[in-house]
């Protein structure tokens, strides 16, 4: 029998540099111009598309940042945020998203992982991926995800850097299957386990 997940309100998740927001409206334009970021845009393939329309509906259908996930077991439940700069420290205060997904079946602790993040490309270089995770941590214990998994290419140095700061330890390398929604466009993830 499988656990049911429901949105418990994290309250505040800020650590004075960095501030994880939910999904709203409010957030879409800031957003936008990050996506629309040269660098962005140049490096991040799959966001170049994206339309503000797009953005606005998925910041609608969530409660508080919140998803239920999907009955059927294709999505988990999960908690989604957008990396916001605290203060004036950047003209472009938002830098990256991170989701938190919970459960604890084959698929999280092999390819998806409890904690996905992205952090737009003129924004890299400060850490903000180790510290929204940190920031997450809390909520994925309240949840009761122990341990909890965070996957990541096998040639992304910088991620398997987050996770190594972060305390988790590697664990191996597997193929992502060929019928699993991700095989397209990436072949193998890197396993990494956080006791908490």
């Amino acid at each position: 029998m499988s656990k049911s997940y429901r949105y418990i309100d994290p309250g505040p998740l800020t650590d004075g540099v960095l501030e994880l927001v939910c999904p709203h409206e409010r957030w879409v334009d800031p957003l936008m111009a990050s996506i629309n970021h040269p660098l962005t845009q140049r490096q991040m393939p799959q966001f170049a598309q994206v339309k503000v329309e797009q953005i606005s509906d998925f910041a609608a259908r969530l409660t508080n940042g919140f998803d239920t996930g999907d009955p059927n077991g294709r999505t988990a439940p999960a908690y989604h945020f957008w990396m916001k700069v605290v203060g004036s420290r950047s003209a472009l205060p938002m830098v990256g998203g991170i989701v938190l997904r919970l459960g604890d079946n084959a698929n999280l602790q092999q390819i998806a992982g409890h904690i996905g993040y992205h952090v737009y490309p003129f924004a890299r270089g400060n850490h903000y991926a180790e510290i929204a995770c940190r920031l997450l941590l809390p909520i994925a214990k309240t949840q009761g995800i122990n341990p909890l998994w965070i996957t990541c290419n096998p040639d992304n140095w910088a991620s398997r850097r987050t996770c190594e700061r972060l305390g988790a330890q590697f664990v191996e390398i597997v193929p992502v299957p060929p019928e699993h929604p991700l095989y397209p466009r990436e072949k193998q993830k890197c396993r990494y386990r956080l006791d908490l």
